[in-house]
C-alpha cells in the first residue's frame, strides 16, 4: 500500500441485531432479546493512537481505584471492562468517565438506522413474488454498509476501515465488495470517481480502541431509539455529523436526515 496522501481512519460497529423471525415465520422484532431497531455506525478519528492511549490510561486508572474494588465487570477474568470498554457491560460511573473522555477528542460520527418492522414488511412483500427469496441478517448489515459509506470514500487518498468482527465467519471480502458498491453508486449519482485505496481490517474492541469509542456512540443512539432516553446522545451530539433514519418517511420517501443543523432529539422521534 502506498504511504503517500491523506489517510482516513474509520471504525465501524452495530447496535441491535438483524434478526426478524422466530420459527415458522413468527415476527420476533421488539421481543426480549430482539431489538426493534438495527443501527450501523461509523466513527472517524483524526488521531486514533491518541484516542487509544487515553482509553488505555483511563482503564488503568479505574482498575487501581479502590472505589471499584471487587466489581465483577472490572475483574480481569471477566474479560469485560478490564479488557475493553463496552457500554452495555460498564458501570454507570465508568460510562460517565468514558463519555467525558470522548468529548475531548476530535471525532465525527455517522449512522444509518432501520426500523426492523419496516424490514419485515419488505421481506414479506418480496416473498409474495419471489418464493425463492430467504432473508438473512447479513443482508440487512451489508445494505447499511453501502448506505453508510456511499459518500464517505471520496475525500481522502487512503482509508483504513476497522470493522468489529461479527461471529466466527471471515466476511472481509464481502465487506470489501459492499464498499466498492458504495463507491460505484456515488460515482453513478455524482459523476465523481476517486481511486482511493481501501484497507478493510476486521478486529475486536480490545485490539482497536476506536471500536470501543464507536460502541459508546451506538449505545447512546440505541438508548434514544429503543428506550427514548435522550441525554446520552445529547452528551456526544457535537461529534454527530449525520444520522439517516431510513424508515422515518413522514416527510420524505428517502427517510429523515439529522445533522448539527437539524438535531436528533426525543421530540424529533415523537410519532414513530
Amino acid at each position: 500500500m502506498s504511504l503517500q496522501g491523506s489517510l482516513c481512519h474509520y471504525f465501524v460497529d452495530e447496535a441491535g441485531d438483524g434478526f426478524l423471525f422466530a420459527r415458522r415465520g413468527r415476527v420476533k422484532v421488539g421481543e426480549e432479546g430482539c431489538s426493534r431497531y438495527f443501527i450501523l455506525g461509523l466513527l472517524e478519528s483524526e488521531d486514533p493512537d491518541a484516542l487509544g492511549r487515553d482509553l488505555v490510561g483511563l482503564r488503568a486508572r479505574l482498575l487501581k481505584d479502590p472505589y471499584f474494588k471487587g466489581v465483577p465487570s472490572l475483574r480481569p477474568e471477566a474479560e469485560k471492562t478490564a479488557r475493553a470498554f463496552h457500554a452495555t457491560d460498564d458501570l454507570p460511573e465508568v460510562r460517565r468517565e468514558v463519555f467525558s473522555l470522548l468529548q475531548n477528542h476530535r471525532l465525527r460520527f455517522f449512522a444509518v438506522v432501520r426500523n426492523k418492522l419496516k424490514v419485515v414488511d419488505y421481506v414479506r412483500s418480496r416473498n409474495r413474488y419471489d418464493s425463492a427469496y430467504h432473508y438473512h441478517p447479513n443482508e440487512l448489515y451489508d445494505s447499511l454498509v453501502r448506505r453508510l459509506f456511499k459518500e464517505r470514500l471520496h475525500q481522502d487518498d487512503r482509508y483504513r476501515i476497522v470493522f468489529a468482527k461479527r461471529g466466527k465467519a471471515n466476511r472481509t471480502e464481502v465487506l470489501s465488495q459492499s464498499l466498492k458498491a458504495a463507491r460505484q453508486r456515488f460515482w453513478e449519482e455524482s459523476g465523481k470517481l476517486t481511486p482511493a485505496e481501501i484497507e478493510v481490517v476486521p478486529g475486536f474492541p480490545y485490539q482497536y480502541p476506536g471500536l470501543q469509542a464507536v460502541d459508546y456512540f451506538l449505545w447512546a443512539l440505541q438508548r434514544l431509539y429503543e428506550l427514548r432516553e435522550e441525554r446520552f446522545v445529547g452528551s456526544l451530539w457535537p461529534a454527530f455529523r449525520l444520522v439517516h433514519d431510513v424508515d422515518d418517511t413522514r416527510k420524505a420517501p428517502y427517510g429523515a436526515f439529522y445533522t448539527q443543523k437539524k438535531p436528533l432529539t426525543l421530540a424529533a422521534l415523537q410519532g414513530i
